[in-house]
Order: structure tokens, then C-alpha cells, then sequence
């Protein structure tokens, strides 16, 4: 989209507040049917950018223009200047900022928000120099420190039903005839037992692996491509586990709980807390 040039403001302005009581066009000189020219010209991609940049409607353009005109008649009062600044970041803040929060927070459920009243007494209490509830260092330290177990908290309440299944899954995967336990709730079975070494969590691994959701969903898989070569620590503490224990030659088929897969994480197909399947097979350790 086209940004909306300076230029293009001040032709807007006189373009069109011919029209609504602001100054009318004269084109007597070249100069003047230039410049009205040129707020012709630059008038392209204003209403998208109004509407999808700044959150107008544009059925409202009668308004914009009032406010604009008042905006240019104040140009050279700082009080009024300093209260339109706050009008657009105010309107800014409700329709963007929050947004980005609860999105951060709380994801996709539109059920759970911040409490918007003490965003704004918060914003405007640090602007005014207001410390009597806590400093701004301690706001900082406070989201640094209790954001995340706060996401977490309301992530375990939108996806309690996932987290259940999951932890369900896992009980039945330990009662199977021939499961064995790597730790930390990790389970495993042998397809191919290799004979080869055991990586270091340290070497590049080269493996053939598919990964599955509990209800058989496959979410990544290189099984049709050529084997993908990492690290050993460079994946989930399940993956890893497997990986740092299993021969060179092995294939088995790994149970990992959500906490030592992704957690409380949204990793967009892998919902949060839940438990995963891996097919793994073991190629290589690289030297």
C-alpha cells in the first residue's frame, strides 16, 4: 500500500475542503493548477490507508476532514497539539496495542482479556509521572517475571480438554505390552534395535523421522524426503532423550508428554499441551 506523503496531506486539505467549508481552489498561475494537480494525483490508496491503517470509517470522511482541518488550525498551539497526540495514540492503544495483549496472552480465546481500565490507568499514571502504585521498574520487572506463567495459566484453561487427552494417552501408552521408559514420563517402543554408537546430545545426527499428534495427525514428517541432519539439543527434551540413548541403526516409535514437548506453547497445528508420537529413526552420528 502507498504511504500518504506530507505533500499529499496538505493537497488533500485543499482539495477537498473546498467542498466543506475550507479553503477553495484558484487556478489563475501554473503554479496553482500544478498544486491542485498534484493533490489530485496524490489522492490514490487514502481510503484503504485510512481504514486499514488508522481504523477509520470511511463513511465518516466529513468528519476526518472537520478534525483535520481543526488539526491544521492548531498547528502552532501546543496544548491542542499535545491533546490530538493523545486522541490518535489513545486510539492507537485501544485498537492495536490491546489487541497484540490479549492475542500474546491468551491466543485465540476471546473469553479471556486484560482488564482494560487498568492498561489505560497504567499508561496514564506512568506518562504523569504517577509512581504511587509501583514505579515503572517494577511494572517492567513485574510483565518480565509473571507474564509468562500468566499465558500459561490461561492457555491451561483454554485447552484443558487437550491437556486431559493428552495426559490420558500418555497413561494408556505406559500400560502396553513392550513400552519402556527413557524418564520424565517419556515412553518408547523398538522397531529395530541398531548396534551402532549412542550420540552426545552435542553431535549432528542425521534421521529419518515422522510426528504425529494423538489422534494420528501427521504434523512433520521427512520420511519421503532425504533424512534431516541437526544437533542433538536442537529439538524437544522428548526428541532429545530418544536421540542421546537410541544405537545408530535403531527405529523406534517415541510417546512424549506435553511438557517435554512444547509445553504450554501454540505452535499453530501442535496445539498447547499436547502430547506427541514420534517415529525416529537413527542414521548417523557425524564426525
Amino acid at each position: 500500500m502507498k504511504k500518504i506523503s506530507a505533500i499529499f496531506a496538505v493537497a488533500l486539505a485543499m482539495v477537498m475542503a473546498s467542498c466543506n467549508g475550507g479553503p477553495s481552489a484558484n487556478l489563475k498561475t501554473d503554479i496553482d493548477t500544478l498544486s491542485y494537480a498534484i493533490g489530485m494525483s496524490q489522492t490514490q490508496g487514502l481510503k484503504d490507508y485510512l481504514a486499514m491503517r488508522m481504523g477509520v470509517d470511511t463513511t465518516y470522511v466529513e468528519e476526518f476532514l472537520k478534525g483535520f482541518r481543526e488539526g491544521i488550525k492548531s498547528s502552532d498551539d501546543k496544548g491542542k497539539a499535545a491533546y490530538y497526540a493523545g486522541i490518535q495514540i489513545g486510539q492507537q492503544v485501544s485498537q492495536g496495542m490491546l489487541q497484540n495483549i490479549n492475542q500474546m496472552i491468551f491466543g485465540n480465546d476471546s473469553t479471556q482479556t486484560v482488564n482494560e481500565d487498568n492498561v489505560y490507568a497504567g499508561f496514564m499514571a506512568a506518562v504523569a509521572g504517577n509512581d504511587k502504585v509501583m514505579s515503572l521498574d517494577s511494572a517492567n520487572m513485574y510483565v518480565q517475571t509473571r507474564m509468562e506463567s500468566i499465558r500459561e495459566n490461561a492457555r491451561a484453561k483454554a485447552f484443558a480438554e487437550n491437556k486431559a487427552a493428552g495426559e490420558e494417552f500418555m497413561a494408556n501408552i505406559a500400560k502396553k505390552e513392550g513400552i519402556q521408559e527413557l524418564g520424565n514420563g517419556v515412553y518408547y517402543e523398538v522397531i529395530t534395535e541398531g548396534n551402532g554408537e549412542v550420540a552426545a546430545d552435542t553431535c549432528r545426527v542425521k534421521v529419518h523421522y515422522e510426528g504425529k499428534l494423538i489422534d494420528g495427525t501427521v504434523f512433520d514428517s521427512n520420511l519421503e524426503n532425504d533424512p534431516t541432519t541437526f544437533r542433538a539439543n536442537q529439538v524437544i527434551p522428548g526428541f532429545k532423550a530418544a536421540l542421546t540413548t537410541m544405537p545408530v541403526g535403531s527405529k523406534w516409535i517415541v510417546y512424549i508428554p506435553q511438557d517435554q514437548a512444547y509445553g504450554a506453547q501454540d505452535m499453530g497445528n501442535i496445539k498447547p499441551f499436547s502430547a506427541l508420537t514420534f517415529t525416529i529413526e537413527l542414521l548417523e552420528i557425524e564426525k
